[in-house]
């Protein structure tokens, strides 16, 4: 969201977190360069990826060795903005990411996850849809 990204890039220069990059994306490419990110956080926002694998597979190659992604989201279906904890854990072995972490933030019906890259990443051919877990009745 242009908006978002332009108000975080305002705080980041204000505040002079210089160890800080805010970078606009694009739905299937994170448009990040290669072995350059330690950490990269997905703070309430990935159950807005429209493409994940696809973004997921391009983000691999910007995380320096031992790099993390972080992801922060609500655990609950997509169509209610969250992802269910299931579902990240399986496109992220799909495209080649293995967890390391997993944290619980009951207060706000919420986790944090932590990812490494794992082995080979996949071809793209090789990546295999997941599909989202049924909400019990």
């Amino acid at each position: 969201m242009p908006a978002t990204i332009k108000a975080l890039g305002e705080r980041v220069t204000r505040e002079r977190l210089d160890n800080i990059s805010v970078i606009l994306s694009d739905p299937d490419d994170p448009r990040l360069p290669a072995n350059s990110f330690d950490r990269v956080f997905l703070v309430r926002m990935y159950h807005e990826i429209r493409a994940p694998y696809e973004f997921l597979w391009r983000l691999r190659p910007s995380l320096r060795v031992g790099g993390r992604v972080i992801v922060v989201d609500a655990d609950r279906p997509v169509r209610d903005h969250g992802t269910p904890a299931s579902l990240l854990d399986c496109e992220m072995r799909a495209t080649g990411y293995r967890r390391v972490d997993m944290q619980k933030l009951p207060q706000v019906g919420a986790y944090l996850a932590a990812y490494e890259a794992s082995g080979k990443r996949p071809e793209p051919d090789q990546v295999k849809a997941c599909s989202e877990p049924q909400e019990k009745q």
